[in-house]
Formats: C-alpha cells, sequence, structure tokens
C-alpha cells in the first residue's frame, strides 16, 4: 500500500487515498468494474482477479483506501457494518469469551445474543468506561474485547490505548467499532487496536445511498484470517457501492469539519434550552471521561442524544414528529440531519430491562446533526421541542 497517510495531511490523505489513475484510459476516478468474472490467460494464469467475490478492481482501491485513512496495512470490504462485525466474531471458536460494552448498538447486541451466542460464544458485557471492569471480566478463555467509543447512542468514552495494553497482557484482540468518530477524530489502531469496524454506510459514504461496512488491520495473518472469511461466507459489497464509498471518503475532512462545528453549537443550545433535561454528548467538559475523549479524538463530531424535562413518550414521540429538517430515520453521518428513538428504533433488539440499566430510557431521542445551516437546524429543533 501506499503510506503517504503517515506523511501528508488528513485532507490530502482522504483525496488520494486508493487513487490511481485508470492504466488504460486515464480516468482519474477508479472505474466501476461492473463483472462477475474475468477472463484468464490459461487456468490459473490471470492478473490477479478471478472471480468478483474474492476481488474486484474497485473493491481493491477501496480496501487500499481504507488501510490509509486508518493508518493502517491491510483493509478489507464488506456488504454492511454488521457483515464486518459477522466476519470478526467468525475468528473465534465455541467457549470462547468476548467482553463487549454494554453499552453498544443494537444491532451488534442483536447479533451476539440471536446469532452467535447459540453457537457456544460466550459474551460478557461490562461498563468500558471504567477499564477495571474488563479487567476483572478477563477470563483464560477471553479472546477478544469488543468495544464502542463513542457509543451509541449514550456517547460513552473509552480509554482505547489502556484496553489494549489488557488485552494484549491476556493474549485477546481488541476491536474497536470506531463508526461514531470516523478516521477524522480517532485512529484506533494507532493506539493499540487490532481490528478497526466502520459502518461505512455512515460517515464514510456521508450521502446516504448505500450500505457497507469494513475492517482495517496491521496484522498479516490477521488479515489473511479475515479475507479467508470475506472470501468464504461472500458478504461482499457490489462496485457500485464501493465507487460511493471512495467517492464519499474524497470528502470526508470537510463534511467532518462541519459536522464538529454544527454539532458544538447544537450540543450547546440543547443543554441551555428550558425544556431539556439531559444532553448526552462527549464534547462537554463536565463529560464523563472527557480528558480521555480529548487525547484519543481530534473532535467531538455531530453525535448526541437528549432527554426532556417532561420525560414521556408522548412529549418525546410529540418532539420527534415534529421537526423539519431533521428527518425521522435509522441510520446517522449523512450530509442531511437525522432524528431517531433509539428504544424504538435502533436498539429496539435490546431488551428494556437491559437498556433502562444501561441508562437508554424510553423518551431519548437520537441526533446525527448534518452539515446545513446550523441557524436553520436550531430553529429547527426549537419550534418542535416548543
Amino acid at each position: 500500500m501506499n503510506d503517504s497517510s503517515n506523511q501528508v495531511g488528513l485532507g490530502t490523505t482522504y483525496i488520494h487515498a486508493g487513487s490511481e489513475p485508470d492504466p488504460s484510459t486515464g480516468a482519474i476516478m477508479t472505474p466501476i468494474y461492473q463483472t462477475s468474472t474475468f477472463v484468464q490467460e490459461a487456468p490459473g494464469v490471470n492478473k490477479g482477479f478471478e472471480y468478483a467475490r474474492s476481488q474486484n478492481p474497485t473493491r481493491k482501491a477501496l480496501e487500499e483506501a481504507y488501510a490509509q485513512i486508518e493508518h493502517g496495512k491491510f483493509g478489507l470490504a464488506f456488504s454492511s457494518g454488521v457483515a464486518a462485525t459477522d466476519a470478526v466474531i467468525k475468528l473465534l471458536s465455541p467457549g470462547d469469551q468476548v467482553i463487549a460494552a454494554s453499552d453498544m448498538y443494537g444491532g451488534t447486541y442483536r447479533l451476539f445474543t440471536k446469532i452467535f451466542a447459540k453457537y457456544g460464544i460466550v459474551f460478557t458485557y461490562v461498563d468500558t468506561t471504567d477499564i477495571t471492569n474488563i479487567q476483572n471480566a478477563i477470563t483464560p478463555n477471553t479472546k477478544l474485547i469488543w468495544i464502542e467509543t463513542p457509543t451509541n447512542p449514550l456517547m460513552n468514552i473509552t480509554d482505547i490505548a489502556a484496553v489494549a495494553v489488557i488485552a494484549k497482557a491476556s493474549g485477546a484482540l481488541l476491536c474497536v467499532d470506531n463508526t461514531f468518530a470516523s478516521p477524522y477524530l480517532q485512529n484506533p489502531l494507532t493506539l493499540g487496536a487490532d481490528i478497526v469496524m466502520h459502518s461505512a454506510t455512515k460517515y464514510l459514504g456521508g450521502h446516504s445511498d448505500l450500505i457497507q461496512g469494513c475492517l482495517m488491520m496491521n496484522d498479516a495473518k490477521l488479515r489473511e484470517e479475515l479475507f479467508f472469511i470475506q472470501k468464504s461466507c461472500g458478504a461482499v459489497p457490489g462496485p457500485m457501492d464501493c465507487f460511493l464509498v471512495l467517492r464519499g471518503i474524497k470528502t470526508l475532512h470537510v463534511r467532518m469539519q462541519r459536522h464538529c462545528e454544527n454539532g458544538e453549537k447544537i450540543a450547546h443550545f440543547l443543554r441551555n434550552h428550558p425544556k431539556v433535561e439531559r444532553v448526552y454528548w462527549c464534547g462537554f467538559e463536565d463529560h464523563h471521561n472527557y480528558a480521555i475523549a480529548k487525547k484519543q479524538m481530534r473532535g467531538f463530531g455531530g453525535m448526541m442524544s437528549f432527554t426532556l424535562k417532561d420525560d414521556s413518550i408522548e412529549n418525546a414521540t410529540r418532539v420527534l414528529s415534529s421537526t423539519k429538517l431533521f428527518s425521522l430515520a435509522e441510520s446517522l453521518g449523512g450530509v442531511e440531519s437525522l432524528i431517531n428513538h433509539p428504544a424504538s428504533m435502533t436498539h429496539a433488539s435490546i431488551p428494556r430491562a437491559e437498556r433502562i440499566k444501561n441508562g437508554l430510557s424510553d423518551s431519548l431521542i437520537r441526533l446525527s446533526v448534518g452539515i446545513e445551516d446550523v441557524a436553520d437546524l436550531i430553529a429547527d429543533l426549537n419550534q418542535a421541542i416548543g
């Protein structure tokens, strides 16, 4: 791979990551190789491509870009973020233990509890914001530690470097879901993580027009194991989606700058609103683990959640249904602003008792702050809250 990501600025890296002029035409953008198979000169003699499930030139360019933007050596693209997560768990065997954050994306929790638990993988959920909880959960069977930071939707922060030390000492892999931060704000591989996972559907694509996931790593053996799973299980993205992510990465830095600027202004607006009870945003200096967030992140992003003083489902539903610029929808990380009700949408698969125990109330509202004019977004929230 081209290691220019370690020598130039982030914006330059994102614009040029994975990009080489097309050798046959000189096209500056990577072509969409819309083909299922590749002609071979003789049996087993090819130009590096045989069948599109195992490799495709558009996907290859994207996977090189993935590695570069996370300051890693290898990247792998999958058909969704859940598919990428699925591949990581398939590294394990029955009886192996995974220590995971108790506050996590509902789709990850569903995959762990409803799919892999019945095959003998043991999942232990702890509050990873206190690393002693992770240390205390370690057993001889611990093979993987899975963390999100910031978490979805409560914006909790975990010290990646400290967890990496624990993982290494116990012989476990550390995988970090870096979706909320994006590579622009945080690079877990440089902090000691073994694997970074993204739902590329979100900030990497950035335009709410594709579904994709990815894994980045530095270890060649680990890459080969995950590539074998990718090729054998077949959860690969098509070339058009790969092209769209390549295009999205080129503007990641300018989009994230605006997400951060808008997010900060909206977080402070909400905190000062007389009808808002609490705002969950990791950029507040009194946020638990703010010092860690400031140390391991370059900014605090455009994701946040909040509750109302009238903490009823009816009032939350009224707000959720009253916005005009914030669209009520699943997902996050696009240029447009979204409003979400985790209890009935992104985290509906988590039993209510578990949600409440972890601090995710029935009336919690989550925002993905887009890159529109921030005054318009504030006015929209103000009229919706009333």
